[in-house]
């Protein structure tokens, strides 16, 4: 699970910010929704809020660009556009195994190269005191700074290659300490999943939907739940495939998000059944349900195998009373290490009497300075914001970050000018 998030000139962002997912324990209320492991208490979700075009997405970006330098994947990593430097820092601080870890990098931009990097495991006692294990700092540019727990290796930090982080570009199995920093970034890694409501492939639901499982009854229920009027949700196999080949000509999906184009085949066996009737989803279903259809096998996945899951745009075609309760799924109790970082607009998820604890509600915004992040817990009684507040209230009225405020009308009115002088001219 992820306690924190780091960035500077990374994206959006030229300043150092940070996201925590640690839970204040002097909070009582909803206890269910935070995941206590070992004296770590950690937030199984959070919602981040903020105006279009302000930096939520690139939260998530930064969290794809440490995810895949340690999967080893191509990566690209955007410095700040107006910094002028191309040094970004990232960094994250996470629970793997019940055990708590920290790992940072410094990237050139413009070189494609790994300046720096720092991996620790961090201890903490009853009473909330924290010591650090560092097994390795790696500085390419001062080699003084250097440190390993495995003295054989020492040497080697700054002779290998810098094009990508250490356990990848070092052979590990001849250090035990390396070895258990490569195992333990890789793992946490892989249980990472990123979804962007906006371009959702459905081949992760086809693939779980092939195989026979306890799993593929839960997706199915998941969907089913979703969809106020679906008997049934079906993956057949090619024999049973029968479309007439009309539809295919004159009745294409129009959802290029979902990419359906692109195995068009596969998808075709996705089957809703409606009144006892069965139908081909991607052409009968709504928007909304086939995109229900390719997230449902994210969550159910998530909540079983306890993945953490990213998702930029939760509310995207999704009604209110879905998104409030996949929420609540991954608050509940029963939920034991599955995490939810999701990007939203919906102010039905500002819930903090019902749903939320404060922590859980992060708002970026910009100004004329720079983009920073923040929590609802930031504010305190005396600024008007309690766990009994309406903060739906408080984040219309604005006071809880800048809110846009379109003056639409005056398209129009131009619109009504520009018509008046065309007619004034002829």
């Amino acid at each position: 699970m992820i306690t924190k998030i780091r960035a500077t000139n990374c994206y959006v962002f030229s300043e150092k910010v940070e996201l925590s997912l640690v839970a204040d324990m002097r909070n009582k209320r909803f206890t269910s929704n935070v995941h206590q492991e070992n004296n770590f208490n950690i937030l199984k979700t959070i919602g981040i809020y903020g105006s279009n075009n302000v930096g939520k997405t690139c939260l998530l970006k930064c969290i794809n660009a440490i995810q895949n330098a340690l999967l080893q994947k191509e990566n690209i990593i955007r410095s700040n556009l107006f910094s002028g430097s191309s040094i970004c820092e990232l960094g994250i601080t996470f629970l793997e195994d019940g055990r708590e870890f920290e790992y940072d990098f410094i990237y050139d931009t413009k070189q494609r190269v790994y300046l720096y990097e720092r991996f620790a495991e961090i201890k903490r006692d009853i009473y909330g005191n924290e010591t650090k294990d560092i097994y390795v700092i790696r500085d390419i540019l001062d080699s003084n700074h250097n440190v390993t727990l495995d003295s054989g290796a020492l040497s080697l930090l700054t002779a290998v290659s810098n094009t990508g982080i250490l356990i990848h570009v070092l052979n590990t199995d001849s250090f035990s300490k390396l070895n258990e920093m490569k195992n333990i970034l890789s793992s946490f890694a892989e249980k990472i999943d990123i979804v962007d409501m906006n371009n959702i492939p459905l081949n992760h639901t086809i693939n779980l939907m092939k195989r026979k499982s306890v799993l593929q009854d839960r997706v199915v229920e998941f969907i089913k739940n979703a969809d106020v009027s679906m008997d049934d949700f079906q993956y057949v196999n090619d024999a049973e495939v029968k479309i007439d080949p009309s539809v295919l000509i004159n009745d294409k999906p129009n959802e290029l998000v979902l990419n359906i184009a692109d195995n068009l085949a596969e998808q075709l066996k996705l089957r809703s059944v409606y009144r006892g009737v069965t139908v081909p989803s991607v052409f009968f279903d709504s928007t909304g349900t086939k995109k229900i259809t390719a997230l449902a096998s994210y969550i159910v996945e998530a909540l079983a195998n306890g993945r953490i899951i990213l998702i930029d745009e939760l509310d995207s075609s999704l009604h209110f009373k879905l998104t409030r309760a996949i929420v609540a799924m991954f608050n509940n109790e029963l939920n034991k290490n599955a995490q939810l970082i999701f990007t939203v607009h919906d102010i039905n998820l500002l819930d903090c009497k019902m749903l939320l604890r404060k922590e859980q509600v992060w708002f970026v915004n910009k100004d004329d300075k720079g983009t920073y992040i923040y929590s609802l817990a930031d504010f305190t009684a005396n600024q008007g914001v309690r766990d009994t507040t309406d903060i739906i209230a408080k984040y219309k009225k604005g006071a809880l970050g800048d809110l846009p405020e379109p003056e639409l009308i005056n398209i129009l009115l131009s619109m009504e000018l520009d018509m008046e002088r065309s007619g004034e001219n002829e």
